[in-house]
């Protein structure tokens, strides 16, 4: 997988590599709560199990309205994120710490801080079930538009409605930091700022200093490999 990154690293830079980690850090979530596999779908009961957790999620139905996942995929979910979040929640010292085993060659908690902050929509400190699988559907299941809109608020640290360069900045050294100077050792102290200005470069058409949501959804749709980066893990579950 890290040489495999290293290539599209080297053939297409930031924009592919960042939303390749977008997807494969959310089937890191998935392998965590032991979600890839699924084997014994006949011993999923009909509806939740929830006499055993504290926190209770919305309705099944609602659930299943709000997403692209089906009733039983949701059984399954939710069974594994009780399993390893018993209270129903999720904080951002529990998301560093997945990252941090995940990642364990470089420093993943300012990218782990950004992701939390990309799945918690309510702005509370905490990522509920509900949260989980709302980003989930739209990362693995939702259009490409959708998926470019999720990656653009990753990116887009302020919530402002444009990414500026101090912002890619930040993303692309917390990419560097978790990925670790040993997996690419030639990396160059000013290699972040480099693929910035490529980012940029490609991206802010009318040069203005900021990318807006229009202008990335425009440029990743004209770019190959984006497009077929974005594909790689349909249907993963």
């Amino acid at each position: 997988m890290m040489l495999f990154f290293r290539e599209e690293w080297e053939m297409e830079g930031l924009q592919t590599v960042g939303i390749l980690l977008v997807i494969c850090s959310s089937l890191k979530l998935l392998h965590f709560l032991g979600l890839i596999d699924f084997t014994h779908p006949d011993s999923i009961e009909d509806d939740f199990e929830l006499s055993t957790v504290c926190y209770r999620p919305e309705g099944l139905d609602k659930l299943q309205e709000q997403t692209k996942f089906t009733k039983k995929e949701l059984q399954i979910l939710y069974r594994g994120f009780k399993n390893e979040c018993p209270c129903g929640m999720v904080n951002e010292e529990t998301f560093k710490l997945i990252y941090s085993q995940f990642f364990p060659q470089g420093d993943s908690s300012m990218y782990a801080h950004f992701l939390f902050d990309a799945f918690d929509t309510q702005k509370n400190g905490s990522v509920s079930f509900e949260d989980f699988v709302m980003g989930l559907s739209i990362i693995l299941r939702g259009s490409i538009v959708d998926r470019l809109n999720w990656a653009f608020n990753l990116y887009d640290l302020n919530k402002d409605g444009c990414i500026t360069k101090e912002e890619m900045t930040d993303i692309m050294k917390s990419i560097y930091d978790m990925m670790g100077k040993c997996t690419y050792p030639t990396m160059q102290e000013d290699a972040p700022r480099e693929h910035v200005e490529n980012f940029f470069r490609k991206m802010d058409r009318n040069n203005d200093g900021v990318v807006t949501i229009e202008e990335f959804i425009e440029s990743c749709q004209k770019d190959e490999n984006i497009m077929q980066s974005m594909q790689l893990f349909d249907n993963v579950i």
